[in-house]
């Protein structure tokens, strides 16, 4: 019986291997095919630019070491932040910031920085994905409809509904929008169709079937221009280069390498847990998508990114090695080269309904209801990050996102939490000095009591000199956890000045994982000041000492 591969080594490519690649390559193109141009259309660029994009993505990325089994090319998740770049920017100003943004990745896989991407917060880049797809799904309803829509998020979601309600009115808007309403209803319907006819990727059913019905019953929608991919390639010229001079295209390129980066190395751990293959290398996918989309930007066309409908795909086709998305960017080329002049004949409103889909998908209503029950810290970073980016843009969003992240951590990194807990006085204890056991003398703050020696409790103290011993009362028991910071001073200063002085405090301080100078010194004053003002003393235990070298395990016989 033939061993597994390890879980880091590459498959080698086997006869088997190839037909299992070869059928899961044809899936995945008749799944990209769609997807690409309808990216492309709804990122105000020509359709075959997405076409050229995910032949680099199968080409290019796909022959290179990093995951395996996903699959790259355009993406939804992109679609705002290049309309965005399109308008300001124009076309040439595109293919400058796509190829500075690969550059970037290629640098950071080089300087082995791409593990670091999954330590952006899941709130963060759910809230980035949920923002981008209420930022598509508006925009889309507009394209459906055949009318323009306004400039701005919020605008353009407050006007959305007189705008599908004017479509009402108008026979072509009509049109248009039916055509949109049905390609959503086969996409979500088509899989649940049984046997190997359900397996036909909806998008493209969806896409074939729009265009028949749209010129069998003649209706007035319009549908994709097409001119060719050779006229859509212009790779930009030297003087589009001068634009990486101003800030907001600097900063556009770190958009779009930071969201397109986070993107793949997400996608690559959600591919990963579908198979059993190798796993990914963090570093060198970074690199591969970094070459990628320096080679799109050269070519004028959209960025690339991983995307999870088609590495998916490609999983569950029963792709084995890398073949299987290279073979699937090949058939991207060889109808690029003999068939463009089919996408002429795909109605403008079935790409809408497409991206509608799309855009829905990527709104994680599972995990905003999840977050809001478990964590509701998270979820109001998810809800913060995606309304920034509908309301201001998708850099704003994105930073406003991880500001409020890492404030979050901070926050409870050095939030406090003081319990206290009242002990009922031993069963048998009497004011008699008679009756208890020898006590030692409590210890200086910071100093631990001698070795052999017996550990005083608040029953075994020495009252204060001239009073006499006060009757036995239980225990006030104080626990602190979490972080004691100065920014919690405070809120453990009033705790522990409430506590009643004519009771034994006892500190517990087991439950801190941080404890810093302007804590201890306030403690220890709290401390003397309580003990010198009651009948009895406050019993601190040492303080941590936080130069001190972790105790070495004892030696084995």
């Amino acid at each position: 019986m033939p061993s597994s591969p390890s879980p880091g080594r590459p498959r080698r490519l086997s006869r088997a291997h190839l037909r299992q690649d070869f059928a899961a390559s044809l899936v995945v193109f008749l799944v990209a095919l769609p997807l690409c141009v309808g990216v492309a259309v709804a990122s105000g660029v020509p359709a075959e630019l997405g076409l050229v994009t995910g032949i680099v993505g199968g080409l290019v990325t796909g022959v290179m070491r990093g995951s395996s089994l996903q699959v790259s090319g355009p993406a939804a998740g992109l679609t705002v932040l290049v309309l965005e770049s399109v308008r300001a920017f124009g076309l040439a100003g595109l293919g400058v910031i796509v190829l500075a943004a690969g550059l970037v990745q290629t640098a950071l896989g080089l300087l082995r920085w791409g593990r670091w991407f999954r330590a952006i917060s899941l709130s963060v880049v759910e809230g980035m994905l949920a923002g981008i797809g209420l930022v598509i799904v508006a925009g889309q309803l507009y394209a459906a409809a055949g009318v323009a829509a306004p400039d701005g998020g919020p605008a353009r979601l407050a006007a959305l509904p007189a705008a599908l309600a004017g479509a009402l009115a108008d026979p072509r808007a009509v049109a248009s929008v039916a055509v949109a309403a049905g390609t959503v209803l086969v996409i979500v319907g088509w899989p649940r169709l049984p046997g190997r006819v359900g397996a036909l990727p909806g998008a493209l059913v969806a896409v074939l079937l729009a265009g028949l019905v749209t010129a069998l019953a003649g209706l007035p929608v319009a549908t994709v221009r097409v001119d060719g991919v050779l006229a859509a390639v212009r790779p930009p010229d030297s003087a589009a280069f001068l634009l990486l001079a101003e800030p907001a295209v600097l900063g556009a390129v770190l958009a779009f390498a930071l969201i397109a980066s986070a993107e793949s190395l997400f996608s690559a751990a959600a591919v990963d847990r579908l198979h059993d293959g190798p796993r990914t290398e963090y570093d060198r996918e970074l690199v591969a998508q970094g070459v990628g989309n320096t080679l799109c930007g050269l070519l004028g066309a959209l960025p690339l990114t991983a995307v999870i409908v088609r590495s998916s795909a490609n999983v569950r086709a029963g792709a084995r090695t890398r073949a299987s998305r290279v073979l699937h960017g090949v058939w991207l080329l060889v109808f690029a080269v003999l068939l463009p002049g089919a996408l002429a004949h795909v109605p403008l409103p079935a790409l809408a309904g497409i991206l509608v889909h799309a855009g829905w998908k990527l709104i994680p209503f599972r995990g905003i209801v999840a977050l809001w029950r478990g964590h509701r810290g998270e979820a109001a970073v998810l809800a913060a990050t995606a309304a920034a980016i509908v309301a201001v843009g998708m850099l704003e969003g994105v930073l406003v996102g991880l500001g409020l992240a890492v404030a979050k951590a901070a926050w409870e990194a050095s939030h406090l939490r003081v319990d206290h807990t009242d002990e009922p006085p031993p069963d048998g204890a009497s004011p008699s000095d008679d009756d208890r056991p020898p006590y030692g003398v409590l210890p200086p703050h910071g100093e631990s009591p001698a070795h052999g020696e017996p550990c005083p409790s608040p029953h075994d103290a020495p009252p204060p000199h001239g009073r006499p011993r006060p009757p036995a009362v239980g225990v006030l028991r104080v626990r602190l956890s979490g972080g004691a910071t100065f920014l919690g001073l405070p809120k453990l200063l009033d705790a522990l000045e409430a506590l009643p002085r004519d009771r034994p405090v006892e500190v517990d301080l087991s439950g801190l994982h941080h404890l810093d100078h302007a804590c201890r010194a306030a403690m220890t004053a709290w401390a003397e000041r309580h003990t010198a003002a009651g009948p009895h003393p406050v019993r601190l235990p040492p303080f941590p000492d936080p130069h001190a070298a972790p105790a070495a395990a004892p030696a084995g016989p």
